[in-house]
């Protein structure tokens, strides 16, 4: 071998060998605790490696025939590991350091310099994937104007391959196109509203905070794990991210309150292209994140988000989690699904679980919660195998049907569960049939209520309750037909004042409250879950006074327990803050107070 080979052999040779480390990390589920964590140490520092390599001989390498998508593509497995990783354990610090990968490799336009080397449909390919999971991660890091400018190159790519490679069908990349475009169009409609994710100017209530400190209940457990997926047919959704899971992941993580959501813009030069980072050095700075996050906040809890999964496959995911659940811990499962075969995806639809377990693994769990949800038939006449929500595409059987009777076993660890669904009610029976740990219940109503009955179709507008449980205000907006808030910026921003002042006075009515069930005490001085509670009994107050009193049953959620009656829609605090909201944003006429 001579001098002039060492190099681009070398080369060779590392990414061959990050690429085989790579193919045995990728499809490690997104879900449970990694036991082989060093392994994906082992990848990490394999692809640092080859970045380095790079970097250190880019010369001698261009000199041989590395192309610049070659380099694109090593910082898009990058970053493609870091968000891996942001999945399966929910730090934040892994997915800005993805979005500084992806950012990098379109400000030096690492794909886009090998047009002029002829039209590679293999690079164009990779280029798409690089713009679709740059978009992900800017979706879920809430980077809007990055997501509308990806948006712009996404489309005009698309069209430059379908003029180019006539004989290659891009029907996929078009629908995913067209994905993006209807959840943006779902996703922005209150641009003005605050964060989804916690944020402590917002969702920290001074008021209260003396008694979040002194609250202590017998038993204190810790929300560190949570389960969400939803399973609607047509549901907005952008790959394996429906809106519904969206909101809920966002929901359930800290709001940063550092630099990186002021980081500054794309420098765009004066004919409006975007400045070229082409440089030869190709440094990308992979320690910036660490100016980009928030020291100073606690862990996200661990979010397992599973797309339009199996009933199998679901069962043996919340057994994962709920095996590994750390002690004195709870674990939320989120589930939103129809109650009625049918409503779900059509069959051309029906993707499958997308995190799969292994064979034996799933055999092993599901054969084993099979037996251990088996109850005799005393028990089964009382509503634990009649009602279900439906996993499933149209024309299947009863494999499909997730049973109350399918959750009563995880009842032996503290569980939070959120069911959203026109069967919700169904589950009640869950409440009282606990198998060692009393489970905290939050039920949807069996139906939406609007005052445009358009707004009820979810697969427009995702799931109303979701909705209050993850963005209240903009979720009293809609129910209300208040579609434009951004025309009344001051009006919507005082409404936000008013709702924040009644939920710290709420919020002080639950932690000084003595009759309040140990179920909701154990719980509450986790702030994500006190938030839901208090977006729960906001929901539920609202709904009380907008629907008819005869549709209480079908229009209302539920609890279980029951929270005190000093939070109750009855009750003088709270009926008083709806009362407020509702005249301040001049809508008082849609409810029916007088009959409270």
């Amino acid at each position: 071998m001579t001098e002039k080979d060492v190099v681009p052999r070398t080369f060779r040779a590392l990414v061959e060998s990050a690429d085989r480390k790579f193919a045995r990390v990728r499809d490690v589920p997104a879900y449970g605790r990694v036991h082989n964590q060093h392994y994906f140490q082992k990848v990490f520092k394999a692809y640092m490696r080859l970045w380095k390599y790079q970097q250190e001989n880019r010369s001698r390498l261009v000199e041989t025939g590395l192309n610049r998508w070659e380099i694109g593509e090593i910082a898009s497995r990058i970053g493609q590991l870091y968000f891996g990783q942001y999945m399966r354990t929910s730090e934040a610090r892994f997915l800005v350091e993805a979005y500084v990968f992806y950012e990098a490799i379109l400000n030096r336009r690492y794909f886009e310099g090998s047009k002029g080397l002829g039209k590679d449909l293999g690079v164009r390919l990779k280029e798409l994937r690089f713009y679709a999971r740059f978009l992900m991660v800017s979706f879920i890091l809430s980077r809007t104007d990055m997501v509308n400018h990806l948006l712009d190159r996404f489309k005009a790519l698309v069209d430059e391959c379908k003029a180019n490679f006539r004989d290659t069908n891009f029907k996929e990349w078009r629908q995913v196109v067209q994905e993006i475009v209807r959840f943006i169009k779902v996703d922005t409609s209150f641009m003005n509203a605050r964060p989804l994710r916690y944020c402590a100017t917002y969702d920290s209530h001074p008021a209260s905070l003396p008694y979040v400190t002194r609250f202590h209940a017998k038993k204190v457990l810790k929300f560190k794990d949570a389960l969400l997926t939803s399973y609607h047919r047509n549901e907005v959704k952008f790959a394996e991210l429906t809106l519904d899971t969206f909101r809920m992941l966002q929901s359930l993580e800290w709001e940063p309150t550092g630099s990186f959501y002021q980081k500054r813009p794309l420098e765009s030069k004066d004919n409006g292209s975007f400045t070229d980072h082409s440089g030869a050095s190709g440094l990308i700075d992979i320690n910036l994140a660490a100016d980009m996050t928030d020291p100073s906040l606690p862990p996200n809890p661990r979010k397992a988000i599973l797309y339009r999964p199996s009933v199998t496959h679901l069962i043996a995911v919340m057994a994962t989690i709920s095996e590994e659940l750390p002690p004195d811990s709870v674990m939320l499962v989120y589930l939103s699904a129809s109650g009625k075969v049918g409503r779900n995806v059509a069959p051309t639809e029906y993707m499958g679980g997308s995190q799969k377990l292994s064979r034996n693994k799933v055999h092993e769990l599901s054969s084993t919660l099979s037996h251990s949800c088996v109850i005799d038939k005393g028990e089964s006449s009382s509503g634990y195998y009649d009602k279900y929500l439906w996993f499933g595409p149209r024309g299947h059987g009863g494999s499909n049907n997730l049973y109350p009777g399918d959750i009563i076993p995880f009842t032996r660890r503290p569980l939070f569960l959120i069911i959203d669904s026109d069967n919700s009610h169904a589950f009640k029976v869950i409440h009282g049939a606990e198998r060692g740990e009393p489970a905290a219940l939050l039920l949807s109503p069996l139906r939406p209520s609007f005052k445009n009955p358009s707004d009820a179709d979810i697969a427009q507008n995702g799931s109303q309750f979701t909705f209050f449980l993850t963005a209240p205000l903009p979720a009293f907006c809609q129910l209300i037909g208040f579609s434009n808030p951004a025309a009344e910026n001051d009006v919507y921003n005082e409404a936000e004042e008013i709702l924040s002042s009644a939920f710290s006075d709420w919020e002080v009515i639950l932690l000084r409250s003595t009759n309040l069930d140990l179920v909701w005490a154990q719980v509450l001085s986790d702030p994500f879950i006190r938030r839901l509670i208090l977006r729960f009994i906001f929901c539920r107050s609202v709904l009380s006074y907008f629907c008819s009193p005869e549709d209480n049953e079908q229009c209302l959620p539920t609890c279980l327990p029951s929270f005190p009656n000093s939070v109750s829609p009855d009750s003088k605090v709270v009926q008083s803050a709806v009362i407020r909201l509702a005249k301040h944003l001049k809508v008082a006429d849609y409810f029916h107070f007088s009959d409270s």
